[in-house]
């Protein structure tokens, strides 16, 4: 995904001012594609400049909104990249980088830093499940946000196989510790 078709996704879902688009990139889009305020508002620039989106009140002066709308050929190029094949992305998470590192050297200080990160996936997934009650309750099921509410919940099994590995990783980290330290003890008494 690129952040050119997240914008026009966000746009074509309700066309915005760039204020607006980067309010809805903290709330809900930058959950799954983050980006800065500055690459939102440049890459909007961008996509004006090449004629996918048009301001629909251009401001006179400074600090006066211009809110966008998709054009024509943004939706084209849009459709177009959805019907694109893509591999799966590897994985790269420091943390598991770290997980192999201490293999290695030790495990001084990766159960303080599993336990941080559990607790923010443990936050993470809160979120998400306030977002998915408030925003898509059971009795409000409709067929044109069924696709929104679909990325919502493959947020949180992610979040809930974190949670889970993460338990798993601490287990091994604190079994792996007492059992060390019980045979370290054993060789000293010998």
């Amino acid at each position: 995904m690129s952040l050119p078709h997240a914008i026009l996704t966000a746009l074509l879902e309700k066309p915005s001012s760039g204020l607006e688009l980067t309010r809805r990139f903290d709330r809900s889009i930058g959950f799954f594609w983050s980006a800065t305020h500055q690459q939102i508002y440049r890459e909007l620039a961008r996509l004006e400049r090449d004629g996918l989106v048009r301001a629909l009140a251009p401001g006179e002066g400074r600090g006066q909104r211009k809110e966008y709308e998709v054009l024509p050929a943004g939706r084209a190029e849009l459709r177009s990249w959805v019907g694109q094949r893509q591999d799966p992305k590897p994985v790269r998470d420091p943390l598991l980088l770290r997980l192999r590192a201490a293999a290695v050297l030790g495990e001084d200080g990766l159960g303080e830093e599993l336990a941080r990160h559990r607790a923010l996936h443990r936050a993470q997934l809160a979120e998400y499940l306030e977002i998915e009650h408030r925003d898509f309750p059971p009795e409000a099921a409709a067929a044109e946000n069924r696709l929104q509410h679909l990325v919502l919940r493959g947020g949180i099994q992610l979040e809930s196989f974190w949670l889970a590995w993460l338990d798993e990783a601490l287990g091994e980290a604190s079994g792996e510790a007492s059992g060390r330290a019980s045979a370290e003890g054993g060789a000293e008494r010998e």
